[in-house]
């Protein structure tokens, strides 16, 4: 169904050439070709979705590497462009790794090999690749994976170093893409792999810009202009406006008692994270997704630190605890994103209060010690 047509389709793009900088070339055009131009422009009324969902589970991960050898794992990535709902009565074209954002987590050990099929659906209107920073070579991979619509790619990769990295298409207009959807991570865990927790919970932001304003009902354009400033229309987790939210498909429930590690990618392409559990406090964090390859990771880790700056195009790792019941509310803590832009996920801890850490209903009448005021 899909035929592999690299070194033709490289050629045609002149990728790999004095032009061609990190997989992507220098001289972008305003869009990718005519068909796409034609299709993505806003107007008052909502297209009609290929979806119900682009906002990938949070839940919804690979289980944590078991194995002690290297192995080696056969991945396929389908690229798929859909048209969704940012939020009810907005409609946008996504491009999306299997059609949810984030793409799908790829889970390995380091010294493990992945064989990487890129497979470019005979729908799309667009060519596409993949750039994984969890590789040494041209790109990342984007030459070697670029392809059109219908066709496929093969490459293969052995994860050498440890950590939590993005990956993202990386065409010319790799702005655009990114932006639209087309990011998610590769989890390389250490030798000895990760300590065990109860829950993984699995998170994507990336910023949407758009021909209308913010919550403007109809279907939205891409706009490259406002991307060009900086200026975005939504700052989203997991592609749609408070996706895991309770207002959404949240909250995430846990157990109280649970020890809760999140994974958050940030593809941009633009802005940073400063990523907070409100509520709580991130135990252990990994700053940009780095693991240690030969030290302790409990001493690597950085201790209780309330708000992780994630750059675009990288990656944390934070560990919650969760003594008490309550509705955590994970944010980015430039907080207008959050109030005015789409960006939430919650986690709902679920048990029995305990007093002596938190009582929402305290009187005063216990207390002890110096008061202040």
């Amino acid at each position: 169904m899909f035929e592999t047509t690299r070194r033709k389709l490289l050629g045609a793009m002149g990728v790999g050439t004095a032009a061609s900088v990190a997989g992507c070339a220098a001289d972008a055009p305003a869009m990718d070709n005519g068909k796409q131009a034609a299709k993505n422009v806003g107007s008052e009324t909502t297209n009609q979705v290929d979806t119900d969902q682009v906002a990938a589970d949070p839940t919804d991960l690979p289980d944590p590497v078991d194995w002690d050898e290297p192995r080696t794992h056969e991945v396929t990535l389908t690229i798929e462009e859909v048209t969704a709902e940012i939020e009810p009565g907005v409609t946008f074209d996504y491009m999306t790794f299997g059609g949810q954002i984030p793409g799908p987590m790829v889970r390995v050990r380091q010294g493990d090999t992945v064989e990487l099929t890129l497979e470019n659906a005979e729908s799309n209107n667009m060519p596409h690749n993949v750039d994984f920073h969890a590789i040494y070579g041209t790109g990342g991979g984007a030459e070697a994976t670029t392809a059109e619509p219908g066709e496929q790619n093969k490459m293969q990769f052995q994860a050498r170093y440890p950590g939590a990295f993005i990956y993202h298409c990386a065409v010319p207009n790799l702005d655009y893409h990114i932006s639209a959807g087309m990011f998610g991570m590769i989890l390389v865990e250490p030798s000895d792999g990760l300590p065990d927790v109860d829950r993984e919970l699995y998170l994507g932001q990336h910023e949407l810009y758009t021909d209308k304003d913010t919550g403007t009902e109809g279907h939205h354009g891409f706009d490259f202009g406002a991307m060009a400033d900086e200026d975005p229309t939504y700052v989203l987790l997991n592609g749609e406006k408070y996706a895991w939210a309770a207002a959404n498909r949240g909250p995430v429930e846990v157990d109280q008692g649970d020890t809760v590690r999140v994974y958050l990618v940030d593809g941009g392409p633009n802005i940073s994270s400063n990523f907070h559990p409100i509520g709580n406090v991130w135990s252990r964090a990994y700053r940009d997704g780095g693991l240690p390859e030969d030290e302790d990771l409990a001493a690597y880790a950085d201790k209780n630190v309330q708000t992780m700056k994630v750059p675009p195009g990288s990656c944390m790792i934070g560990t919650m605890e969760t003594p008490v019941p309550e509705r955590i509310k994970l944010v980015d803590h430039a907080l207008s994103r959050v109030a005015r832009k789409g960006l939430l996920a919650e986690v709902d801890v679920n048990g029995t209060e305990d007093e002596d850490i938190f009582d929402p209903d305290f009187d005063g009448s216990t207390h002890e010690g110096p008061k202040y005021s």
